[in-house]
């Protein structure tokens, strides 16, 4: 390094270094949101309240302005703050250290452990809040990601790089599916964000779904339930950084996130606050400007790794028409349905195959595998509509032969498309089996 260079980065530093601290005063709280007058700071920053003698000032973040007044938003709770606190700006935003030691560990929102672990060493600091990829980066989504899961694999290929939410009901075996992903993906890292749920369900997922296995290749972030509003959706953008992180790594990583919906319910919670209008629902128009810009963050680049992302929705009262799951069917590169029906039938993972679809079923699939597809969905959709028939014994064989088809290929395919979540296959063993059964079905019928 130069004489010439090192001179000109301390004078960078210095150009870039407060030369004063911004203080500001306490003056409104409304249970969410915390008024002051000053300091003089940017939305998104991050400044410190004193709550008093002795204590460790809380963090918060500007999230807007009214009437001269600066909108805090706390990460935790002001119980004991007084009225006239001082507030300090931080000159920085919220940012979060991204090390390859995360592996395997458990963090919460700001990356802090919560596994009892000692605190990650950064190898790098990553903004949690990053733009989206440069659309000339990407690269075509033409490789196939197998997930181990063999009616996804198969009848729903999914592709590197790709989008795809899982559409399901409290209570319809997602958590399951997800974990079976984690352990059986064919990527180098995982990454999970836990939103909104309740702690018991952090442990069981660890313990149950995930596994010493999966857990040996993936970083958790968690944001419970109990947690202020604002640190559930800043879970999600440090998992998307993380996320980043090893894909600029060069490495191939699977981003879990469950669910999008409780992102997408705290950020409502938010913008109400900060005095955005309900729309939709209550939502706020916040929620659907961000939900794209969270989901373009994924993807394949041309010259480094990938992240493909699964989103969770939680679809309520089974209405897959409502605001969430409606405007994230819109953007995503295909959605996963889990029916309540299959699921009361005993079929796990209680995958709709009629009602799902991957939008990139063309660019990884071969026109053969292609053929399967429509075949089958063909035959499930004929099985389907004259289901009622079937049921009560009217159908008379041979009256249709594509039904009388259908009809010796069900069982078969129900047993295919059943999957407990140790069981594991390849996609071109899953390939061929499913080939299989259609000869047999044909044969039978």
């Amino acid at each position: 390094m130069t004489v010439a260079s090192t001179l000109r980065r301390y004078r960078d530093a210095v150009d870039q270094a407060p030369m004063g601290t911004r203080w500001g005063e306490l003056v409104g709280f409304n249970g969410l949101v915390a008024e002051s007058i000053g300091p003089d700071a940017k939305i998104g920053e991050l400044c410190e309240i004193d709550v008093g003698k002795g204590d460790a000032p809380l963090v918060a973040e500007v999230v807007g302005f009214r009437e001269g007044r600066v909108l805090l938003m706390p990460f935790g709770y002001l119980r004991g703050t007084t009225a006239g606190a001082r507030v300090r700006a931080l000159g920085r935003s919220l940012r979060l250290p991204a090390a390859r030691a995360m592996l395997g560990r458990v963090l919460d929102a700001f990356g802090m452990p919560l596994d009892g672990g000692a605190e990650i060493a950064p190898d790098a600091w990553y903004e949690i809040e990053r733009e989206p990829i440069n659309p000339l980066r990407r690269a075509e989504l033409d490789q196939v990601l197998e997930t181990g899961v063999r009616a996804v694999d198969t009848l729903l290929p999914f592709a590197k790089g790709q989008r795809v939410g899982i559409f399901a009901g409290s209570g319809v075996g997602k958590s399951t599916l997800l974990g079976m992903m984690a352990n059986h993906v064919s990527a180098d890292v995982i990454v999970i964000a836990m939103i909104g749920e309740r702690g018991r369900e952090v442990g069981d997922f660890l313990a149950e779904s995930l596994g010493p296995q999966g857990r040996a290749r993936s970083v958790m972030l968690v944001a419970t339930a109990d947690q202020p509003a604002l640190v559930r959706t800043h879970a999600v953008h440090a998992a998307h950084a993380v996320a980043e992180y090893f894909r600029d790594c060069g490495k191939d990583v699977l981003l879990i996130v469950d669910s999008i919906t409780r992102f997408a319910m705290a950020q409502r919670e938010v913008g109400l606050a900060a005095g955005e209008p309900p729309t939709s629902r209550g939502y706020p128009p916040s929620v659907f400007n961000l939900l794209p810009k969270i989901l373009e963050r994924g993807g394949r680049l041309r010259d480094s790794g990938s992240i493909s992302a699964i989103y969770s929705v939680l679809v309520e009262g089974d209405d897959m028409n409502e605001p969430v799951a409606d405007h994230m069917r819109a953007i995503l590169d295909g959605h996963v349905v889990l029916s309540r029906d299959l699921a009361g039938r005993g079929q796990l993972p209680a995958i709709d195959i009629l009602a799902s679809v991957s939008r990139l079923v063309s660019h990884v699939a071969t026109r053969e595998e292609q053929r399967l597809i429509q075949r089958i969905k063909l035959l499930m959709s004929t099985y389907e509509a004259s289901r009622d028939l079937v049921d009560m014994g009217a159908y008379q064989k041979g009256a249709n032969p594509l039904l009388d088809e259908a009809i010796a290929l069900h069982p078969l395919l129900n047993e295919f498309l059943g999957q407990r979540p140790g069981d594991h296959s390849s996609r071109a063993d899953a390939l061929a089996r499913l080939q299989d059964i259609l000869v047999s079905g044909e044969a039978v019928a």
